[in-house]
């Protein structure tokens, strides 16, 4: 069952002794290993794991076990992190008036594809302008913006988002910066979808950008916000071939199938603890 099933993630500096260390507090737990991956990145000295395990009949419970990795933490050194499969991340969306990737994670979280609890819904636009998706009973918040209330906007989001205890914000096409600040606090916790193969074509209007250089590949990036603007560590990406006959709008509207694609997957890489912060980079253990 899966209340029975939990996730290990660590990152600490490479010595000898880590698997040795975690196989070994896991048997001593009564605990089963159903699936292992794990990196050493030589150029940083820094070793990666995730680790999915099973509790068996006679095992320690969940809290002694976080304790156990706690003291493992501590002598390793570690960033660690121990989550029951059952217990669902809580999610809140941002969206603005493009709508086409929150109607792609409703969508995907309606058939239990996305293994989320969803706190809200919040936009800077009205609910009609968004009245293309369903968002039946989910509760749904207007919180317009201006350049001089952003800062005030901005600490009515995050007291939602502490209200509701949020794990994670999803930037679905939500069409404002963040502050320095406010990036900050949702730090390795909020994906936004960049439609630009990053790093190149920052900013507005990527798909005219584009256009304008003749390139033959278009693509979208999702990436873990910070205050310096479409440069956090990306997590996804995925590109689709085009010609000289591709207009701007052509470029938008393929690219809308590449962001739905590319946000859906860093979202659901991040709810099964399959990415790790590196740095500027990520390690994204995938199937």
């Amino acid at each position: 069952m899966l209340e029975h099933i939990s996730i290990l993630t660590l990152s600490c500096p490479n010595r000898p002794g880590i698997v040795a260390a975690v196989s070994t507090l896991l048997f001593e737990a009564g605990c089963n290993i159903l699936d292992a991956q794990q990196f050493d990145d030589t150029e940083t000295g820094r070793f990666f794991m995730r680790v999915v395990f099973n509790r068996l009949e006679g095992s320690q419970p969940h809290e002694a076990i976080a304790a156990a990795v706690d003291g493992l933490a501590e002598r390793f050194a570690m960033q660690a992190s121990l989550r029951e499969v059952g217990r669902k991340k809580r999610v809140m969306l941002l969206v603005s008036k493009f709508d086409h990737c929150l109607a792609d994670l409703l969508y995907r979280w309606r058939i239990g594809e996305l293994p989320m609890e969803i706190t809200g819904i919040v936009s800077n636009h009205a609910r009609e302008h968004i009245a293309s998706t369903d968002l039946g009973t989910l509760p749904f918040h207007h919180m317009p913006v201006t350049r001089q209330s952003k800062m005030e906007q901005e600490a009515e989001i995050w007291r939602l988002i502490q209200e509701t205890k949020t794990d994670l914000v999803v930037l679905a096409r939500y069409m404002q910066i963040l502050s320095d600040g406010f990036s900050a606090k949702l730090a390795g916790r909020c994906i936004n979808i960049h439609h630009s193969f990053l790093p190149g074509f920052k900013g507005a209007k990527p798909y005219h950008q584009a256009h304008e250089r003749g390139v033959k590949l278009i693509g979208a990036t999702a990436h873990y916000v910070t205050p310096d603007l479409d440069e956090g560590p990306i997590i996804e990406q995925d590109v689709e071939r085009i010609s000289h006959r591709d207009t701007p709008e052509d470029l938008v509207r393929k690219g809308r199938d590449i962001e739905r694609r590319v946000l859906a997957r860093a979202v659901l890489n991040h709810l099964e603890d399959r990415v790790l912060l590196n740095g500027q980079k990520t390690v994204v253990f995938t199937d």
